[in-house]
């Protein structure tokens, strides 16, 4: 085999996804939304893939531990056992902030007059109260995301710190951030503002 041969070959080999999920979040970007999606028309990226796109940005998601997985479980259903009517439970599923914003939040408490039936995508308008449970991802869950969701105006955000076991409520979002925070740990009790009789401890969502 020629030299050129072998420079053909190495060229040319397979790409796993993993590599191809690898170099498209390496990508510079910015990238919209529809750009975003139609990477995923084309094959690059598929429901599986744990990727979400940030201020134009495609970024890889941490992997789901025991820990934070077990957290998930237990809010699903506390929230979905006390919600009915025009308000349910999406998880893991992405929100339209803007054409450069498309986070999958862990949970998000949903609120539509006409229903949940047929196509839709969640909007900013939507989403009654957004929890984020971070392990290895508080600093991007706390500083970007938390931020964004103030500035398009979510009513009230709920951080999980499990490395530091304690859930950080935030309220009264403005362009540049939510105005009112408060710590809640084990002993405490945290109620939904915009659904005054969901009331949850804290030692039901930290486990």
């Amino acid at each position: 085999m020629t030299a050129r041969a072998r420079v053909r070959t190495t060229l040319t080999r397979p790409f796993s996804r993993a590599d191809i999920v690898r170099m498209a979040t390496l990508l510079p970007g910015p990238f919209t939304v529809e750009m975003y999606h139609k990477l995923g028309e084309l094959g690059i990226f598929d429901e599986d893939d744990r990727v979400e796109l940030l201020d134009g940005q495609i970024v890889e998601m941490s992997p789901i531990g025991a820990a934070h997985a077990a957290c998930v479980y237990r809010l699903t259903n506390l929230l979905a056992r006390r919600t009915s009517g025009d308000v349910g439970v999406s998880v893991q599923n992405p929100v339209l902030l803007d054409p450069r914003w498309e986070p999958q939040p862990d949970i998000a408490l949903l609120r539509r007059s006409g229903g949940f039936h047929g196509e839709w995508v969640a909007t900013a308008r939507d989403v009654v109260l957004v929890i984020e449970v971070a392990d290895s991802s508080l600093e991007r869950d706390r500083d970007l995301k938390i931020p964004r969701y103030a500035h398009e105006g979510i009513a009230e955000a709920w951080l999980v710190d499990l490395n530091n076991d304690r859930i950080t409520c935030y309220r009264d979002p403005r362009p540049n951030g939510y105005t009112e925070t408060r710590i809640v740990k084990r002993g405490e009790r945290l109620r939904v503002e915009q659904v005054p009789d969901l009331e949850i401890t804290a030692e039901q969502i930290l486990g």
